[in-house]
C-alpha cells in the first residue's frame, strides 16, 4: 500500500506511526477537493453550500460507525482525543461526590489519566490506577477488577497501550464495572488502526479514538451510548443545538478534516483492518525479533507478537534514548523516543529517560525494518 501514502517519500523509514501516520491518498485528496468545492460553509443552513457541508458530516458519522461496529447517532467529531476526553470528564463530574472512585490503569496514555484526575480532583473524588506486570508488560483484567468497588463510578481503561504495544482484555472489565454500576470509557487510540473494532459487541459506555493514527487528518473522535448521549448534560453555548451527538460538538466542527475523516475512514472498511493488521504482523515480527537479538538491546513489555498492536520500545546499554533516535534521524529512519506521554508505564518501568518507540504501520516495508536493525547494530554498548 506504499505508493497510496505520498508524503513518505523514498528517502525515509517512517517507524513513527505510533504518534501519527501518513495520510492515505484519498484523505489528502478529499480535504483538498472540499476546500475547492465551494461548500465549506457552515451547517444546517438553507443554500446549496451549507446543506453540503450538513451532508458530509452526516455521511462521515455514518462511515466512522461503520468502522466502529456502532451507531452514527453517537459519533462525535472533535479537535483531538484529549480535548474531547477533557470536555467528557468536566461533564461526568458534574454527578460525582466526595468519596466516589475512578479506577484506571497506570498502562494508560496520559491523556487517559490527567483528565480524570483533575476531574476527580475538583469533585474530592479519587482516581485509582490498577498496576500492570512489568516483567510481561500485560495488564491482568483482575487487577482492574480488584479495584471496582461501590463507590466507583467509571472505569477507564486503554485498548492497546501506545508505549508497548499491550492489548488488554477488555470484555471482563466491562462485564465488571457493569455489573457493579459503573460505566466504562476507552481510550481506542492506539487499537483502532491495527485490530477491527466492534463497540456493539465491546458493550463500553464511550469510546475515543484518533483518526490521525488511521491514516487520516489531525482530529479526534469519541462515540457515546445512547442513554449517556440524550442524559449528560455537555457545556456548549445556548444557541447551539439540543440534539445528540451535536450537542457535544462546542463551536464549528471543522469540515475539511471531517472530509479527510471519512475517506480515511472508507479506505480502512475497503482495505479491511483485519488484512492491514494481517501485512502489519508480518513486518513486525522480524522486527521484534531481530531487537530482541542484539545483546546490547532491551525490549520492553510483551516479548511475542500476541495480542498486542505492531509497536515496540526499546532501550540500548549506553546510550540515551534520544541519543538513539537522533543517530536512526541521521540515517532517516523516524522513530520517537521519551514517555509519548505514558508517564505511569515509563514510571512502572523505572525508565526515567523514557525508551525508543518504533510502530510499523499499513506502509512500512521490509526494507525499513532491515534498516532500523542494522543502524540500532551500529550501536555498540
Amino acid at each position: 500500500m506504499r505508493e497510496r501514502f505520498p508524503g513518505i517519500g523514498p528517502d525515509w523509514a517512517r517507524l513513527d506511526g505510533p504518534a501519527g501516520t501518513q495520510m492515505v491518498d484519498t484523505a489528502i485528496d478529499a480535504m483538498a477537493e472540499f476546500l475547492r468545492s465551494g461548500d465549506n460553509a457552515n451547517g444546517h443552513g438553507h443554500f446549496a453550500a451549507s446543506t453540503a457541508s450538513t451532508e458530509l458530516v452526516d455521511d462521515a458519522r455514518a462511515t466512522v460507525a461503520r468502522l466502529l461496529g456502532a451507531d452514527a447517532e453517537g459519533i462525535v467529531f472533535g479537535a483531538n482525543m484529549t480535548t474531547l476526553t477533557f470536555a467528557m470528564t468536566r461533564v461526568l463530574a458534574r454527578g460525582w461526590e466526595p468519596g466516589d472512585e475512578i479506577v484506571g490503569t497506570r498502562l494508560d496514555h496520559d491523556a487517559n489519566v490527567t483528565p480524570w484526575q483533575l476531574a476527580a480532583d475538583d469533585r474530592e473524588a479519587q482516581l485509582v490506577l490498577a498496576p500492570f506486570d512489568i516483567e510481561t508488560g500485560r495488564l491482568d483484567p483482575e487487577a482492574v477488577i480488584d479495584r471496582i468497588g461501590p463507590r466507583t463510578k467509571w472505569v477507564t481503561i486503554t485498548g492497546a497501550s501506545n508505549a508497548l504495544g499491550t492489548m488488554p482484555d477488555l470484555a471482563p472489565v466491562i462485564e465488571a464495572a457493569h455489573a457493579a454500576g459503573a460505566r466504562v470509557f476507552v481510550d481506542g487510540v492506539h487499537l483502532v488502526p491495527h485490530a477491527p473494532v466492534d463497540l456493539d459487541a465491546l458493550g463500553c459506555d464511550i469510546f475515543v479514538t484518533s483518526p490521525y493514527k488511521w491514516y487520516g487528518p489531525h482530529s479526534g473522535v469519541m462515540w457515546i451510548a445512547p442513554d449517556l448521549r440524550e442524559t449528560l448534560t455537555p457545556y456548549k453555548v445556548r444557541p447551539a443545538s439540543n440534539a445528540a451527538p451535536e450537542r457535544f460538538e462546542t463551536g464549528t466542527v471543522s469540515f475539511e478534516a471531517i472530509a479527510g475523516i471519512r475517506a480515511a475512514a472508507a479506505f480502512l472498511l475497503e482495505t479491511g483492518v483485519g488484512e492491514i493488521a494481517a501485512a502489519e504482523g508480518a513486518r513486525f515480527e522480524p522486527l521484534l525479533r531481530g531487537l530482541q537479538a542484539f545483546p546490547h538491546v532491551v525490549v520492553h513489555g510483551p516479548n511475542t507478537v500476541f495480542d498486542r498492536t505492531p509497536t515496540v520500545s526499546f532501550t540500548l546499554t549506553g546510550h540515551e534514548p534520544d541519543a538513539v533516535a537522533a543517530h536512526l534521524a541521521d540515517r532517516r529512519i523516524a522513530v520517537w523516543s521519551g514517555n509519548y506521554y505514558a508517564i505511569e508505564t515509563m514510571a512502572a518501568l523505572g525508565l526515567q529517560t523514557g525508551a525508543v518507540r518504533a510502530g510499523v504501520s499499513g506502509y512500512t516495508c521490509e526494507a525499513d525494518v532491515t534498516r532500523l536493525l542494522e543502524a540500532v547494530g551500529e550501536l555498540a554498548p
